[in-house]
């Protein structure tokens, strides 16, 4: 599928000219010919990317940079102005908007093709997964230009080491920035009053968390503690929330991840409320698996507390006992101490099923 490309200029000769370049370059070229217009074609084709005049009738550059910016399904498309404007002031001020280039008139057939080429390069590797670690998030801040403030998001990291249970960070507390587990094997989870803990997520290396309460501007929402010994790296919160007010595409990424973190969670309160213990266990059991277990391992197999796995499943840590107990006398698992071995996922997953 070709690349889609919007122009929005009044000048008709320039309008054609800038389409012929692209069009010759092997893109697809829509035209309006005036802002409001522009909007409204914005709006409807949803293009790859947009280049826009400032100096037009019924609605400016500037109009239509705004109006794009307050939709969903606009804010994130790249944006150049293409201004016979040269002074710094109206330079800066487009970019300050928003725009990510700036090409003045008259300019030359090269230019265009390399700020097109450029920008269309850049949104693609931002439309990208985030790898979810520290390597993946240098490397969708690397694509970023022009806002060198970001850049200290990788700057100004910093790596903290916490032994087995320690507290990373506690329920209420103000967060200190975007946590990414570096190594080792920590979890999220919520303190009931009666002194219950209720584990919310397993986090493996790799792992964003603690960005709820940056995205909500609230306190901690739940507690964060070190199954082993950890080394957390921590972005500061100024820096994070920067990155996701300049770049809409890395803000949507976070959301995303947010949603899926949310519908774990969904899925995990309705096993809480409607499966038997013996399903939660092996559901808890498999989840541990997914999480944890290396290419490698033919059998996985885990340290992990009696208590900790009773706080995934949600009951009393003498009824988990007795649920292994269970199935190792089924021949579903082995225990050697606080290691558990699954000897027979498959039954454990048609038990969860």
């Amino acid at each position: 599928m070709k690349t889609n490309i919007l122009i929005i200029e009044d000048n008709e000769s320039v309008r054609e000219n800038t389409a012929e370049i692209l069009e010759l370059a092997g893109y697809h070229v829509e035209t309006a010919v005036n802002g409001k217009e522009g909007v409204e074609k914005a709006s409807l084709i949803q293009p790859d990317l947009i280049i826009c005049d400032i100096m037009m009738p019924v609605l400016d550059g500037y109009g239509v940079l705004h109006m794009l910016s307050r939709s969903k399904a606009t804010s994130a498309i790249p944006f150049i102005f293409l201004s016979a404007k040269t002074e710094r002031a109206d330079l800066r001020k487009g970019m300050e908007m928003g725009a990510d280039d700036y090409i003045t008139k008259p300019f030359e057939e090269i230019e265009l093709l390399n700020a097109v080429e450029s920008r269309l390069r850049k949104i693609s590797a931002l439309r990208k997964e985030i790898a979810p670690n520290r390597e993946g998030l240098s490397a969708m801040i690397a694509t970023v230009e022009g806002i060198e403030d970001i850049r200290k998001v990788s700057e100004r990291q910093q790596v903290r080491h916490y032994r087995k249970k320690d507290i990373i960070y506690r329920e209420g507390d103000i967060p200190a920035g975007l946590y990414l587990l570096q190594q080792g094997k920590a979890k999220t989870y919520k303190s009931h009053e009666l002194g219950k803990d209720l584990i919310i997520r397993l986090l493996q290396s790799g792992d964003f968390f603690g960005y709820l309460s940056i995205l909500e501007d609230k306190p901690q929402l739940e507690n964060a503690e070190a199954m082993e010994d950890c080394d957390v790296i921590i972005f500061p919160k100024e820096d994070f929330l920067k990155l996701l007010n300049e770049q809409p595409i890395i803000a949507q990424q976070f959301v995303k991840m947010l949603a899926e973190n949310m519908i774990e969670e969904q899925d995990r309160l309705l096993s809480l409320a409607y499966s038997s213990v013996r399903k939660r266990v092996a559901t808890a059991l498999l989840e541990l698996k997914q999480r944890y277990q290396k290419e490698d391992d033919k059998i996985f197999s885990m340290a992990v507390s009696r208590e900790d796995l009773a706080n995934m499943v949600g009951t009393a840590t003498e009824s988990l006992i007795r649920t292994l107990s269970d199935f190792r006398s089924e021949g579903l698992v082995e225990i050697s101490g606080s290691v558990i071995s699954l000897i027979s996922p498959e039954k454990l997953e048609r038990m969860k099923n």
